[in-house]
Formats: C-alpha cells, sequence, structure tokens
C-alpha cells in the first residue's frame, strides 16, 4: 500500500516553474488616469456650452428689438404711443427692462420651460401694472376637455388670466410646447464628453509614455501592491533625466506614442454635434464657431427663425393685453438684417426719389438725427416739394403766371 501510494505521488510531482507551455505576462502603463474616457450622468442643456450659446444668441436677438403697439388705420399702419405702449417696450415689471424680460421668455422657452413660458399679468382697476415672470418649475398644465388649466404650486389658473407662450406644439396637446429637451439629450451627452476627453488630453491624464511588461507568474507582480512596489523601487527613485536600471530577466519597458486628439478624430465628432446642435436649434453654424460668416444665411436666419418666434410673442401679446380690434404689437426687425451703409444709403435714395421715403426716414436708417428741412417729400431734378410741383414755370402754359 506504501509503495502504491509513493508511485502515485511521483506521478502528480508538479512542474518546475520553467517549464510552462504557456509564459503569461501583464502589462501596465503609466499615468493610469483613463477615467476621462467615461462621461457619467446627464448633462442638462441649460448647462451645455453650444446649446447655450445657440439659445443665447435667438434670446440676444428678439430681446433687442423694440416692441411698438400699432393701429391699423385706413392710411395704413401707425404706430401709438401711450402708457400701454411704455409698459410692454420699457419696463414690463418693476424689476426687468424689455430687453431682460424678452431674453428671459426665449431662453425658457428653449431651456428650462421645455416650450412653455408663462406670465402673470398684474393689474389694478382693469390697468396693467406689470407683466411678472413665473419660474418654470412652478408651473405644470391640466388638460380640461378641448381646453386646459394652468398649475401654479398647485392652483389651478384659466389660461385666459395669464400670458401662457408657446414653442414647437404638441401634437397631442397642441396647446402645450414641448422644446427640444428630447432631441437635444443626447448631442448633449456627447458633446460633454468631448470636453472632458479633451480636458484630460490638455492636462495629460492619460497620455502614457512608456509601458512596462512584467512575468505574471511571478508573485511579486501578480498583485497591484507588487506592481506599485516595481514603480516605488526603480521607477521613483530615480532622479530627474536619470536612466532607469532595471532586471532585464523580470520585466521589458516599451515607449509607445502618446495618443492625440486628432488619433480620436474629435475634432470631426464636436463639428457635427455641433451642426446637430444648429440644425435643431435652427441658428447658422457658424454662430456654434462651425464654418465662417454668411451674409444670406444670417438674413435667412432672421426671417426663418428669428422672426416666427417674435411673431408668436407679438400675437400672444396682442390677444391678452388688446381689446381695440384695430391695434396690435409688433416687433421692429429692421435693426437685425446685415445690410452695408452702402446698401442702405442707395436704396434710400432710390425710395426718395420715387417719392416714397421722406429724407428724414432716410437719415434714421443710419442713425442721423432728424433736420427739421427734410421732413417733407421731394421730387424731379430739382428736388422741389412735392407740395410746389405745380408751381415750376416750365408747367405753365400759354404764359401765364
Amino acid at each position: 500500500m506504501v509503495g502504491r501510494l509513493s508511485k502515485r505521488k511521483n506521478r502528480t510531482k508538479p512542474k518546475a516553474r520553467a517549464e510552462p507551455a504557456q509564459k503569461r505576462s501583464v502589462a501596465f502603463v503609466m499615468p493610469g488616469d483613463w477615467d476621462t474616457l467615461e462621461c457619467m450622468g446627464y448633462t442638462t442643456l441649460a448647462h451645455n456650452p453650444e446649446i447655450v450659446a445657440a439659445v443665447d444668441t435667438i434670446a440676444r436677438l428678439i430681446g433687442s428689438m423694440t416692441i411698438h403697439l400699432m393701429e391699423n388705420t385706413k392710411d395704413g399702419d401707425v404706430r401709438i404711443r401711450d402708457e400701454l405702449s411704455r409698459k410692454v417696450d420699457i419696463n414690463p415689471n418693476s424689476n426687468m427692462t424689455r430687453s431682460n424680460f424678452i431674453h428671459w421668455i426665449v431662453k425658457s422657452l428653449f431651456l428650462d420651460g421645455n416650450g412653455n413660458v408663462i406670465v402673470w399679468l398684474d393689474s389694478r382697476r382693469g390697468i396693467l401694472r406689470d407683466l411678472n415672470p413665473v419660474p418654470p418649475s412652478v408651473v405644470s398644465f391640466l388638460p380640461d376637455g378641448w381646453g386646459y388649466k394652468v398649475v401654479l404650486n398647485g392652483k389651478e389658473y384659466s389660461p385666459d388670466k395669464l400670458l401662457h407662450f408657446v414653442m414647437n406644439p404638441s401634437s397631442n396637446y397642441p396647446w402645450k410646447g414641448e422644446g427640444y429637451r428630447v432631441v437635444l439629450a443626447d448631442v448633449a451627452n456627447n458633446l460633454k464628453q468631448a470636453a472632458r476627453t479633451e480636458k484630460g488630453f490638455m492636462e495629460s491624464k492619460w497620455k502614457p509614455s512608456i509601458i512596462v511588461k512584467v512575468d505574471a507568474l511571478v508573485e511579486e507582480f501578480s498583485s497591484p501592491e507588487g506592481r506599485k512596489k516595481l514603480l516605488d523601487s526603480y521607477a521613483s527613485s530615480a532622479e530627474v533625466g536619470e536612466p532607469w536600471l532595471i532586471p532585464a530577466e523580470q520585466f521589458s519597458v516599451e515607449q509607445v506614442k502618446p495618443l492625440t486628439l486628432s488619433d480620436l478624430a474629435l475634432s470631426d465628432m464636436v463639428t457635427l454635434d455641433k451642426k446637430t446642435v444648429a440644425s435643431i436649434i435652427g441658428v447658422p453654424s457658424f454662430v456654434l464657431g462651425v464654418g465662417t460668416f454668411n451674409r444670406d444665411e444670417w438674413n435667412n436666419f432672421i426671417n426663418s427663425k428669428i422672426m416666427p418666434i417674435a411673431r408668436m410673442i407679438e400675437q400672444e401679446l396682442t390677444k391678452k393685453l388688446l381689446y381695440s380690434p384695430n391695434r396690435f404689437f409688433r416687433f421692429n426687425s429692421w435693426s437685425l438684417f446685415s445690410y452695408s451703409i452702402t446698401e442702405l444709403v442707395s436704396a434710400g435714395a432710390e425710395m426718395v426719389d420715387r417719392l416714397a421715403l421722406r429724407r428724414n426716414e432716410w437719415r434714421s436708417w443710419v442713425n442721423m438725427p432728424p433736420d427739421p428741412e427734410m421732413n417733407e417729400i421731394i421730387a424731379l431734378e430739382n428736388y422741389l416739394p412735392a407740395s410746389k410741383l405745380g408751381d415750376q414755370k416750365k408747367l405753365i402754359q400759354d404764359g401765364g403766371e
């Protein structure tokens, strides 16, 4: 029995370490901060620089336009200047100017309000006192048959008593806006990841310059503690510029070329994401730094994006604040378009020559003050006032004077 056990032991005798069929190795890089490759968490639209830049451009442009109270007469639309027009155009409430107020409306429509903005009408004895902005965080909506109720801090209100600005109406509830939160969520996270990755490169957190290969079967290097001991013994002990002295049979050192932003094609991906943001929000891509300024594209942006939002605001103000069917609010969009001074002067001269424009109106195009002698419409080659055209001697027949 003893002999049998001895033979069995001999058959199961382990092989020497020099005999394994496959030699395993483990490599680790220096430094090891690969966390910048991963970006966790949701990025709100209000915290994305590209989205904020696009939205701010739209809000700033609409907020820069004056709001005129107009009246439709038999001779055309005439501007009305009264207390209501001043309230809307100058100081909608005691804490904000018209520029800031409209900027807040547009920015909230795109970001925190998700396509909806509510303004509280503070009136006393039928006189409008203030247009007070309501934080989107306290607003919700409740369907009510074919209509709806606005819920502010848990209390229901009729939409007729408030200003409700709507952008991108919902298919199921057309009285409610949807905004762009859902469609922009993925591209916002992509841009956040790209920014985090670029920051990591700039800070040199994860650009390893060497790879150290060690024998994984050596117990000393099979654990994180052992590998740290290796670095402490050889890498950390060397002076700046001093070469490493390491045992050749235990590990090898290879130099690698650090990755660059070009290697990851990061710039191309960011450019594509910026174009996507510009397309969804509706701004020219050069607003986000992609491409160069194009005047025709800019003017089309004013007509196709800025003015539709401005018209929506005009109509809500007109619907809720005015009783006269002949009066309405209108943004003055003249200053938003891109024209050279030469084009303005040339166009004005043609309209003056065709009796379609007074010279003082022409002067206002180029921000010049009115001249008392330029209020009349002039005509013909000697620029007579239109009221004196019949006094020209060459038009009097039979010598009569």
